[in-house]
Formats: C-alpha cells, structure tokens, sequence
C-alpha cells in the first residue's frame, strides 16, 4: 500500500494578496489601502503559524457499482453519488489523502473575531482555506508526476461533503487511513481537527484524467472548487 508524506513551508504555496482579494470579492488592485494592509500583514503572520502537512496511500484493491453509484476500497464501501462516480469510475486504483494548515490560522482567526476584529478574522479564515487547498494542490502535482512515470494518470482530488458525498462517510474514510493522519482529528460529526484540513479520494490509471471541475453538473454554490475555478 504505497503512498507518501509532505511538510510544506508557508513560502513554497505562494499566496498573494491578490488571491485573498479576489476570494473576498474585489477585482484585482481594487481592494481599500486598509484591507490591502491587513492582507499583508496576515499572509506574513501565516508563515509563522502553519504547520502545513499533506499524506495519500494508495489502494489497488478497488471495485466500481455502477448502479449504486459506488467505490468499494478494501471492502469499505463509499456511496459517492453519480458526480464522482463519473470522474472515477474508469481508475484502476485509487489514493485516500489529508492535508492541513494545522491549528494556528483558525486560532488566529477566532480569536481575532472574540476581540472584534471580524474583517481580520475573516480573513485569516480565507488563507487558512486557501492555504489548505494550495498545499493539497503540491500534493497532487507530485503524486501526478510520480505516477506518469508509470504511464499512469490521476483524477480530479473529491472530498466528502461536496458533490453529493455525504460528509458523514468521512469516518469510512479515516478508518482506512493511520490513526492520528497528519495529525487530524475526526469528530464524530465527521469534522475535522485542525479545522483548515481536507482529505478525500483520487483516481489513478491509464484511462482518466485531471481536469477542470465540472462546476456546471453541480449544485453546490458555495464549493471553494468553484469559486477557484
């Protein structure tokens, strides 16, 4: 059961200002001189309070029911729904991820909110989720590289919670993967701890590929894949 660990610096993600601005809803350059300032200032004090980690391991062992709308990993049986299913089902193996910020960015961000501060607060929430998904993009591209070296592709990365997955299935999940996984922990409301972490399914084989999210087929309007998309 291959699979791979990484610690990323803050540094490595390359997080802009103008990133941040455009998740809040201004156009480029056009954010006010004080949000522009508090940006800058929280993107420097994230480097010192992330603890940005990413694991996969992945699963030959896999079976697709096109009637259910399934994937069967290890005799742990995921209902998917028929979104992920259609980006899946073609995968000759499959890899089970988590990834984090750690606990700092969401510290930062509620306590900046108990003081107030509800603009800072909001945004230390924004790059703690953007940091998260930045690091499981660097995740992804090695993993992609990794395995074309075998002829092999990789999917789109789909977590519980979005695209019909109901979250609840996150604990399947979890018992698939090493206790204490990039040292998350899960509820038993299926949440996260640290909550800036994701973790979820991606495809691997010769017949698949990644691709831009198919945000059109989905009624999920406020997926962070489609506001990056």
């Amino acid at each position: 059961m291959p699979g791979k660990t990484y610690k990323f610096n803050f540094s490595d993600l390359n997080l802009t200002v103008s990133q941040i601005e455009r998740v809040l809803g201004y156009p480029e350059g056009e954010s006010h001189e004080h949000i522009f300032d508090i940006i800058s200032h929280a993107l420097n004090e994230a480097g010192n309070i992330c603890d940005l980690r990413a694991e996969y391991r992945i699963f030959e062992k896999v079976k697709f029911d096109n009637t259910g709308k399934t994937v069967t990993i290890d005799n742990s049986t995921f209902e998917i729904g028929k979104i992920i299913f259609g980006q899946l089902k073609k995968s000759d193996s499959v890899a089970l991820f988590a990834c984090t910020a750690g606990p700092g960015l969401g510290q930062k961000s509620r306590n900046s909110m108990k003081t107030g501060d509800m603009l800072e607060g909001y945004i230390y929430d924004i790059i703690g989720s953007e940091a998260v998904e930045a690091a499981a993009d660097l995740m992804q591209d090695d993993m992609e590289h990794d395995l074309s070296l075998s002829g092999r592709n990789i999917s789109n990365r789909f977590s519980p919670g979005y695209c019909g997955w109901d979250v609840a299935e996150q604990h399947i999940l979890f018992n698939l993967i090493p206790y204490n996984y990039c040292a998350i922990r899960l509820t038993e409301s299926a949440l996260m701890d640290p909550e800036k972490s994701i973790s979820g399914i991606i495809g691997i084989g010769e017949n698949i590929k990644r691709m831009p999210y198919t945000c059109n087929i989905c009624d999920m309007k406020n997926c962070i894949y489609r506001r990056r998309a």
